[in-house]
């Protein structure tokens, strides 16, 4: 049953916006999909590895600027008066620039600060966020600073000579987030459910144990970033070419705090967690619109945060898996560790 719950769910939000033909309520799942890209990007570090990354949101924005900046072209002064010019490229190929971009300042993050622990990393992250932010507020005559970069194109795929597909309406972006929040979920999913992710997670639950194994600690700290930075990227380029428009607002702490909540009260380390937080957080003031004044709403989303925080301090998924009797120690990313602390 638990197999096919994965399919049952693609199956029903795909008839969507088959039944759903209110454009508001749409944009709202089109934007909430994204956001669920990133939080299950930063669920594989917090969850799997137990690295709080505070500064996620530079990875998104990271990914949204690439892609826009790919797609836009610029033509730019460098030290020196090097001029660099760039013509547009496919946007299909932003994307994958993104991604590519994203990884790679993962890594680079990865190989600085996980030589730190605890509130250093944090610090790191947090530090690395802002410097990109006054990055992209600063460098006006490429990112165009305050006044936003507009007029990005939407997101097409195809191939010369054999006819291109823009994602122009909001049914045909829906279907692309929902296929790209598939396609990481697959992602995820492989990983955490191979030697790799037995590895991160036992890295999470007694790092000392597991280095004394032969565990490298580096090595999968930094894969894990580098795979989480390339899905931030990813949501961050669907952000960007869905809403045509991107500022250094994109960098704002807000968003890494509304990824937190949504894999925190979802259920961090597990893979439905950050499907369930999003949904729930990303509708809450949706709904709250409907019957509230605006700072009704923050309230009522604050206290209902509090609330399962609270009555479910593990999360959602854990606390419907514990009600319907699952084990989870039969989940291969959880054996090992268990294993690791029964040996002698």
């Amino acid at each position: 049953m638990k197999r096919l719950l994965p399919w049952v769910a693609i199956v029903v939000f795909a008839s969507v916006p088959l039944w759903l033909k209110d454009p508001y309520l749409l944009n709202a799942f089109i934007t909430t999909g994204i956001f669920i890209i990133a939080a299950m990007s930063l669920n594989l570090l917090l969850g799997y590895t137990g690295q709080l990354s505070l500064g996620h949101v530079a990875f998104f924005g990271i990914g949204a600027y690439v892609s826009a900046l790919t797609a836009l072209g610029f033509d730019v002064e460098l030290i020196g008066g090097i001029r660099v010019v760039h013509e547009p490229w496919p946007v299909w190929l932003g994307f994958i620039i993104a991604i590519l971009v994203s990884g790679l300042c993962g890594y680079i993050v990865g190989k600085l600060s996980f030589r730190v622990r605890g509130a250093y990393f944090v610090i790191v992250t947090i530090s690395f966020a802002e410097v990109v932010r006054l990055v992209a507020l600063n460098w006006v005559e490429l990112t165009q600073g305050p006044l936003a970069l507009t007029s990005i194109p939407p997101m097409t795929l195809g191939l010369p000579g054999l006819g291109y597909f823009d994602f122009f309406s909001k049914q045909s972006n829906y279907y692309l987030v929902l296929g790209v929040v598939v396609i990481s979920y697959i992602i995820i999913s492989r990983l955490v459910n191979s030697r790799v992710g037995r590895a991160m997670v036992a890295l999470k639950e007694n790092e000392s144990l597991a280095v004394s194994v032969g565990i490298d600690v580096t090595r999968y700290l930094v894969l894990a970033a580098v795979v989480s930075a390339g899905i931030a990227g990813a949501a961050g380029s669907l952000y960007a070419h869905y809403l045509k428009i991107i500022d250094p607002d994109v960098f704002l702490f807000l968003y890494t705090v509304t990824m937190v909540i949504m894999v925190i009260t979802g259920g961090k380390g597990t893979l439905a967690g950050p499907l369930v937080g999003g949904l729930i957080f990303g509708f809450i003031p949706v709904v709250a619109r409907s019957f509230a004044a605006p700072e009704i709403q923050w309230i009522l989303y604050g206290v209902f945060m509090i609330l399962i925080v609270f009555v479910l301090p593990q999360g959602i998924v854990p606390a419907i898996e514990k009600w319907f009797g699952v084990d989870e120690t039969r989940d291969p990313a959880i054996a090992p560790e268990a294993k690791m602390q029964d040996a002698p």
